[in-house]
This record gives C-alpha cells, structure tokens and sequence, in this order.
C-alpha cells in the first residue's frame, strides 16, 4: 500500500493541499486584494486629476494630465485661514490620542471585571451594555448635550473626549475576548503568587488579548481622526482638521481639486495605523487561544 507523504515547507508540515490547489487560492486572493484596493487607487488617481478632468463624462479612471496642484491649492488654502493649519492638526491629534487611550484603558479594565470578576449585577449591567449598542449615536445627542452642558464641557476639549470614554463598544469586544481567551487558572496562579489584581490585569490579561485591543485601537483611532464639527465645539480654536476642510471644499466647484485632495489627505494616518497593526491582529489572533 501506497502510503501519501505530507507536503512540507521549510521543514514545517503544511496542510496536504496540492500545489494546483495553492496556486488557485493565491489568485483568488490577489484578485480579490487587487478588487478591494481599486477605490483607494481611483482616490488618488482622481486628486491628480486638474479641475477640467474632475468634472469630465464620462469620467475616466486615470488623469490623462496628472497634477499636484490640487494638493498645492489645500495648503495654500489651510495656511491662508484665520486661524492657523498648525491648530486644527493638534487639535486633531490630540483628541485623537487622548480619545483612543482613555477608552482602551476604561473599556478593558471595565470589560475585566465584568469577564472575571463576581459581583452583584453583572449580568444585568452586561445586559445594559448589548443594548446600548442599538442606538445611533444621534439618538443620544440631545441626553449628551444636556450632561455636557450641566458638567461644563462645552466648548472644551473634554466634549469630545468624555463620550468616546463612555463608549460600550470597546467594552462588548474586550469582555468577549477574556472570556474566550484568558483562562481562570492563569489568573488564579498569579493571585496565589502574590500578584495584585491591576498587575494581574496589566502583566497577564491584558497581553493575552491583544487582538481585541488593536482592534479597538483602530476603531477609536479611525472614528475620532475623522470627526468633524461637533455640536458642543463652537470655539474655531477648537475645531479639527475634518472641519477646517470641510469648510475649503464647501467653497464651490472652484475648490474641488482641493476636496479631492483632502480626501487623499485625510486617509492616509488611518491606512497607516491599520498597515502597522495589521500583522500583529493576525499573528496574536493565531496564538492568543489557551486550554484548561
């Protein structure tokens, strides 16, 4: 009897798939990458784009006279404001940080306890936690607005950055991923070896879930980097990179190259913070699981 060798690469065994079988699947997958990158490339194919082919039909996917004028008009535009290009960035920056660690550090710790810790209401607040996640965030804006206001956040930078703490998003993913990834028993070995409960949380627990945290790195990250105008902001001193070239495109169609711009512009922190996260999300995810 003719007995099948497992295929191997690099002295490792891999998975008895066929070398025809290997192939397909990678031209699938570089098909369907090629697929998903088009937009992004029509994004910045279309910035390059002078104001006589933005508005050409039918529209065409290549600039037949590629330019950067339309990236020189928005700088030009930001710097010729009344408050200056440097003040919408930090502000920008700055919430952004602030925003995307205070609900990673809230978010996990709260999502610890209720994962691993026993206390009257658990469930009940869990419970309360999945169905804040029904509601659009405009549902909420007028109770938002009311809380600010009796604080005395408006106008501040904490209008912003408080409701992003408060966010249950983060706390839902977190929660999910110490159940299903940290084990009882490695949390109980560090208790018996005298550890407190926040070096418990910090050393062991939290490097476990990696994953989940990257994850909402990207999410906090991406959705404050994008925020635009707020409600509770009047101050201009206050406002953010989204709002100030919102207010450039808003010019009329003479100023369109500069929105295209802008759109190139404002992708890129975003993109970059996924592609540096990317691979350890998928190497953690691979070896985050443990038994019993």
């Amino acid at each position: 009897m003719k007995v099948k060798k497992l295929r191997t690469r690099r002295h490792k065994v891999v998975l008895n798939r066929s070398a025809g079988g290997d192939a397909g699947i990678t031209f699938f997958l570089v098909i369907l990458g090629v697929f998903m990158f088009l937009p992004m490339f029509y994004v910045i194919m279309h910035a390059l784009k002078p104001l006589d082919e933005l508005f050409m039909f039918p529209p065409r996917f290549l600039p037949i006279h590629p330019t950067l004028t339309n990236f020189t008009d928005l700088f030009t535009l930001l710097n010729d404001s009344w408050v200056p290009f440097s003040r919408y960035i930090f502000n920008t920056v700055f919430l952004t940080l602030c925003g995307t660690f205070g609900s990673l550090i809230l978010g996990s710790l709260a999502a610890y306890a209720l994962a691993k810790m026993k206390f009257p209401g658990r469930d009940f607040i869990f419970k309360i936690i999945v169905m804040s996640l029904m509601f659009h965030q405009t549902v909420h804006q007028v109770a938002h607005f009311i809380i600010l206001s009796a604080l005395g956040f408006i106008d501040t930078y904490l209008a912003i950055i408080v409701p992003t703490l408060a966010g249950t998003l983060g706390v839902y993913l977190m929660k999910q991923f110490f159940e299903s990834s940290v084990s009882d028993a490695v949390l109980e070995s560090a208790r018996l070896d005298g550890a407190s409960e926040f070096r418990t949380f910090l050393t062991i627990a939290m490097p476990m879930v990696k994953p989940a945290a990257l994850t909402l790195i990207i999410e906090s990250f991406k959705s404050l980097w994008n925020s635009g105008a707020s409600v509770f902001i009047h101050s201009e001193q206050l406002k953010t990179f989204t709002y100030a070239i919102g207010q450039i495109v808003s010019g009329g169609i003479a100023r369109q190259g500069a929105g295209a711009a802008s759109t190139v512009v404002m992708m890129i922190v975003p993109i970059t913070v996924f592609v540096i996260n990317q691979s350890k999300i998928i190497e953690t995810m691979g070896s985050s699981g443990m038994k019993d």
